[in-house]
């Protein structure tokens, strides 16, 4: 979200909550929708769910494709990056130190499908889907990067896929906020581990 809202030129203001105080003694996790977060305010509207947020940026923006196939590649696509990120997330808060190998030995498998698909479109020159970014480029990318932390030299085998990576972070705005104290001090996961 905040590659988005930073690269489409949205200023935003962001609150942080602290597990401990704010979350669990106040009474934000019983006004937040399906008791989790993150949320976000559009005005008088507030609203749960990374991707139902993402989209309704997306939407905002004109940043869904131009058709409503694209808008459906970029959900299947969408779709594809969750699948990685669940894993990611499984990996992380619970597996991390039996199953951090493992997990990036199959990174191979997983990039490639990513990868075939940057081959699919304008020979992976530009987007996932059709000519423009979309909400998924902000949502896969976002993820490579964690991925990077991760396991620094997981792309090399992908050099779409890396090209890619390089092609959406070097993007103006986007590039001021990657380089920016408020987002290279954020931590990427809640526990620490990376």
């Amino acid at each position: 979200m905040r590659m988005l809202m930073a690269d489409q030129g949205v200023d935003w203001k962001e609150e942080v909550v602290i597990f401990d105080d704010t979350w669990l003694k106040g009474d934000l996790k019983k006004e937040a929708m399906f008791g989790q977060l993150p949320g976000f305010k559009d005005g008088d509207f507030t609203m749960y769910q990374s991707n139902a947020i993402l989209r309704h940026l997306a939407r905002n923006h004109g940043i869904y494709g131009k058709t409503p196939i694209e808008a459906a590649q970029i959900d299947m696509v969408n779709d594809g990056v969750e699948d990685l990120r669940l894993k990611y997330s499984h990996l992380i808060y619970q597996n991390y130190e039996n199953g951090k190998e493992d997990y990036i030995k199959a990174l191979a498998t997983e990039y490639g499908h990513f990868e075939r698909i940057l081959s699919k479109n304008n020979g992976g020159k530009s987007f996932l889907v059709g000519d423009q970014i979309s909400f998924v480029d902000y949502n896969l990318v976002d993820l490579l990067m964690n991925h990077q932390v991760l396991a620094p030299d997981s792309l090399s085998g992908f050099p779409l896929l890396s090209a890619y990576v390089t092609c959406i972070c070097s993007r103006p705005k986007l590039q001021a906020f990657l380089s920016s104290d408020a987002h290279k001090k954020r931590p990427i996961n809640g526990n620490g581990k990376q």
